[in-house]
């Protein structure tokens, strides 16, 4: 896929968000970490904008770390690219011996180039092997989850993950059809919902698959249980100072974001203190007032930015021992 179609999504807004804590004069260069490297446009962007920081860049996609090695290459050793998902932050910084970090980027989802590699059976608008993970090397793919999942399950994670309505519809025909012949490809999971669905149904909210294979990509790579740990461990890693920015893409993932970053916000103390102690203080500010959407021209000028949601905070003091 051609780098140059790859628009980084809210990019400024981003860089903006990051700016004060990236920009700080220290003893050491600050350190950002972008935890989903992708195509490398928000991190070259990073080591660009922030002359002084250093980067490092997680991503389970191998793939994604060659193409975006490539593109970092004249950084030379002021990033750092690593095989690893998300919620490894914790480790992967230790490896490194860096025990806090300044910056720290999430931009969830799908990476333009899975979208667009037509082999990996992300994109429900062209057939292709069901597979959808995000690391090939491991792990399941989202046929063996629609072949081999009970019924139950498969109306859980449909319901959960994709917010379908029509979970049962949908899973009814999923567990008739696969009786016959099992699932490979995504064109005839594509048919079956189609067929499967009420008119109604199918005249709102775009491609009526769009739900069942955003439920099944979730499911395969662990998206959820995954964001609910490295949220968490992203802020933990933080400087006094630093500052987290996460884009989002659907409500799912925006959810868990917001209470992560809520909390951190809140004083914890019992009810009825006349003075709050320091260690039930706020270790975190939110620096959004809710969640920040793209500019309409944003979106006019790359599509895949329409659902993003942005949040960000900083992080003001440190966890009690």
């Amino acid at each position: 896929m051609s780098q140059t179609r790859h628009v980084p999504v809210m990019l400024q807004r981003c860089l903006d968000l990051l700016a004060p804590a990236l920009e700080a004069t220290g003893p050491r260069p600050p350190v950002v970490v972008d935890c989903t490297l992708g195509l490398g446009g928000h991190s070259e962007a990073l080591l660009s904008a922030f002359p002084e920081a250093r980067l490092i860049a997680l991503d389970r996609d191998k793939e994604a770390l060659r193409l975006s090695g490539e593109r970092l290459a004249a950084y030379g050793d002021r990033a750092s690219l690593v095989h690893a998902v998300y919620d490894e932050l914790p480790e992967v910084l230790d490896r490194l011996g860096i025990p806090k970090v300044q910056g720290v980027l999430f931009d969830l989802g799908v990476s333009s180039m899975q979208l667009d590699e037509t082999d990996r059976g992300f994109a429900y608008a062209q057939d292709a092997p069901l597979d959808m993970r995000m690391d090939q090397t491991t792990g399941i793919g989202a046929a063996e989850v629609l072949n081999t999942y009970p019924p139950g399950e498969l109306v859980r994670i449909l319901r959960a993950y994709g917010e379908e309505k029509q979970a049962k519809r949908i899973v009814s025909a999923v567990v008739r059809e696969r009786e016959k012949e099992p699932f490979s490809n995504s064109a005839r999971l594509v048919e079956l919902i189609r067929d499967s669905l009420p008119q109604a149904a199918k005249r709102t909210g775009g491609n009526p698959a769009k739900r069942t294979f955003q439920a099944l990509r979730i499911e395969v790579n662990g998206e959820l249980t995954v964001l609910e740990r490295a949220i968490p461990a992203a802020v933990r890693s933080l400087a006094v100072g630093g500052r987290i920015a996460v884009l989002s893409y659907h409500s799912l993932e925006d959810r868990l974001v917001k209470q992560v970053l809520a909390a951190g916000a809140a004083n914890t103390a019992p009810p009825g203190l006349p003075v709050v102690p320091e260690r039930y203080q706020p270790r975190l500010k939110l620096l959004t007032r809710g969640a920040e959407l793209p500019t309409e021209e944003e979106v006019a000028e790359n599509r895949r930015a329409a659902p993003a949601r942005l949040r960000g905070a900083e992080r003001i003091r440190e966890d009690e021992r």
